[in-house]
């Protein structure tokens, strides 16, 4: 697949770039991104939901009435679940929420994501840049040369410029990444996918070794 090369000013440069159709030119496997998705969601829970039950409540012990003769169900603790203020029934405990998939199938997914992209022709390809100064008006400027406004980007870079990241990370709909450790999840989510020309070699890298 070839793509042409673009300037941060959004003209297109009188170069192209061949994309592996091995990363970005296969047929996607639907099921490979939900799994790795899934995982990526999973791994960021926290699991630190915690409700008290019976035994960790805060109160008397005393029978509230004897056990027979009165006509009514028998009661126990104040702290039982059937009074307000009582402890929950099966609440939530922490939990780890993480689990693992093969590395074959997250690779399979992120190609996958990527071939969608490409398919869809959501993949620009910039040259190299920088910032003579780190300002989000300069980027903002980046995004309007794209027709980008307002819309969940995905800037791949191969090292992090300082210049670039500083002016990047005060747009919410932006996400920052260096090549390498791109995932399935963001891909996906974004919108558009810029990629910085000297990164392809990075991402070759990574799928190829």
């Amino acid at each position: 697949m070839e793509l042409a090369v673009y300037n941060k000013s959004g003209e297109k440069t009188d170069r192209t770039i061949s994309l592996d159709d091995s990363i970005f030119g296969i047929s996607p496997n639907d099921h490979a991104i939900y799994l790795d998705v899934k995982q990526i969601l999973a791994n960021k829970r926290q699991g630190t939901h915690k409700s008290k039950e019976k035994g960790e409540i805060t109160g008397s012990t005393r029978k509230l009435k004897k056990q027979k003769g009165t006509g009514t169900a028998r009661f126990g603790s104040i702290k039982s679940p059937l009074f307000r203020g009582g402890g929950r029934v099966f609440g939530p405990r922490p939990r780890d929420y993480s689990f693992k998939l093969n590395k074959k199938l997250k690779r399979l997914a992120r190609k996958s994501a990527l071939s969608y992209k490409a398919t869809e022709q959501k993949i620009t390809i910039l040259e190299d840049f920088t910032f003579e100064a780190p300002k989000t008006k300069n980027f903002i400027q980046l995004l309007k040369s794209f027709n980008l406004e307002g819309r969940k980007v995905l800037l791949l870079v191969p090292v992090t410029d300082s210049n670039v990241l500083l002016s990047a990370r005060n747009l919410e709909e932006v996400m920052y990444l260096n090549a390498k450790s791109i995932n399935t999840f963001d891909i996906m989510k974004a919108q558009q996918i810029l990629i910085v020309e000297s990164s392809i070699n990075d991402i070759n890298e990574m799928f190829n070794n």
